[in-house]
């Protein structure tokens, strides 16, 4: 298998070459979707032999579905990744070994974090599952705010020997800026409406990695406000072992579930006092 690769970039100088190198390995046809960088990015690119397209960023499910509509595809499978996501040798050993037309339509990729420079090999997040490698013609993404996963309309779906990292270089500002971004989104979610034609990924205990991550983030959403991050907290660091990941583990998981998780129940307090103060 030789799949179209279609990478997300912005300002990421420092994590492409990583990225671009492997994804050389398993596909002589990169796309990257910029969103207008400002840094050697675009150079990076060019150098790799990739094909550049820019395009104003909304969301990653409106990227990521423009990609898809959009580019001049030419291959029967596309492999989507983001400009800090590096694949293992065994993942792209496992995509190669792949046949030209095998049965399934999409094939999951475990994905984990590399955090203040190391990889977290505990807790829920080590690593996190992704359909990431699809058929041309039958794969999307959710049309969410944050949280945006890929899914196939038809076929059956496999997962993936090998990972891919998510080389998290950015500073801790930075982290926290983004993620200060992504807490509005998920806010967004939250008090909105699903339309009568959107197409979501459902919670199912028993389905794909998937779904049985959404099953478990449905279950989180039904704790109350302020209580859930503490219980968060408790269940990633001790009882999934996140605290065997050292000082990088604690840092990650206070950040993740006390300045994040915390921050979207405040904000979701927030709109909850708005919404009552208003005149009825």
């Amino acid at each position: 298998m030789k799949p179209t690769v279609i990478i997300l970039t912005f300002n990421c100088a420092d994590t492409l070459p990583a990225t671009l190198a492997q994804a050389r390995r398993v596909s002589g046809e990169i796309h990257c979707v910029d969103s207008f960088s400002t840094d050697g990015t675009l150079k990076i690119a060019e150098a790799a032999g990739a094909k550049i397209h820019q395009h104003a960023f909304e969301n990653y499910g409106a990227q990521r579905n423009w990609a898809i509509d959009s580019l001049p595809i030419a291959g029967a499978w596309q492999l989507h990744l983001d400009a800090d996501e590096w694949m293992n040798d065994e993942l792209v050993e496992a995509i190669l070994a792949l046949p030209d037309d095998p049965p399934q339509s999409g094939f999951f990729l475990a994905r984990y974090l590399r955090f203040l420079g190391r990889v977290l090999r505990h807790g829920s997040l080590s690593p996190t599952w992704h359909m990431r490698l699809f058929r041309t013609g039958v794969g999307r993404c959710e049309d969410r705010k944050y949280d945006q996963h890929f899914y196939v309309k038809q076929g059956t779906t496999a997962q993936l020997g090998g990972s891919m990292v998510d080389d998290i270089q950015m500073s801790l500002s930075d982290w926290t800026a983004r993620h200060n971004r992504w807490s509005d989104g998920e806010v967004a979610e939250t008090l909105s409406s699903k339309t009568v034609n959107e197409v979501r990924v459902e919670g199912n205990l028993s389905g794909n990695p998937v779904e049985k991550k959404r099953y478990w983030r449905e279950k989180y959403g039904d704790l109350p406000l302020f209580v859930r991050p503490f219980a968060l907290f408790f269940y990633q660091y001790f009882f999934r072992l996140g605290i065997l990941d050292g000082m990088e583990g604690f840092i990650f998981w206070v950040l993740q579930s006390f300045w994040f998780r915390f921050l979207i129940d405040a904000k979701l307090y927030e709109a909850k006092q708005r919404e009552a103060a208003l005149p009825s």
